[in-house]
């Protein structure tokens, strides 16, 4: 049984940062491409990055790009989001996904986890 765990997301004011993590299980990790999205309130889920198995390969939403950062540890099981400078309009539910191919559409990942919430104060 596949298992995506999302960690990290909390309050935090505008400027600052957070670091986001995803514990997956049941899978062969390296095996994924990983993907941060995040749906905010009355949105549809959006992509935020993704990374590729060996984490050679990253993507970003160009409204995140410079901001937010993707990484994966392959021994730990674990993909990271770290997010600096942050603002109002990234708060949202963020999550971690997994998918055997590798891009930016939310249709194409398999599995999905639980959700974390960012709250960014102005």
């Amino acid at each position: 049984q596949v298992q995506l765990v999302e960690s990290g997301g909390e309050l935090v004011q505008a400027g600052g940062s957070l670091r986001l993590s995803c514990v997956a299980s049941g899978l062969t990790f390296s095996s994924y491409a990983m993907g941060w999205f995040r749906q905010r309130p009355g949105k549809l889920r959006e992509f935020v990055a993704a990374i590729g198995g060996n984490g050679a390969s990253k993507l970003y939403a160009d409204s995140v790009k410079g901001r937010f950062t993707i990484s994966r540890d392959n021994v730990k099981n674990m993909v990271s989001l770290q997010m600096n400078s942050l603002k109002p309009e990234d708060t949202a539910v963020y999550f971690c996904a997994a998918t055997y191919r590798y891009g930016r559409n939310p249709n194409e990942y398999d599995y999905w986890g639980q959700g974390t919430q960012v709250t960014v104060s102005s």
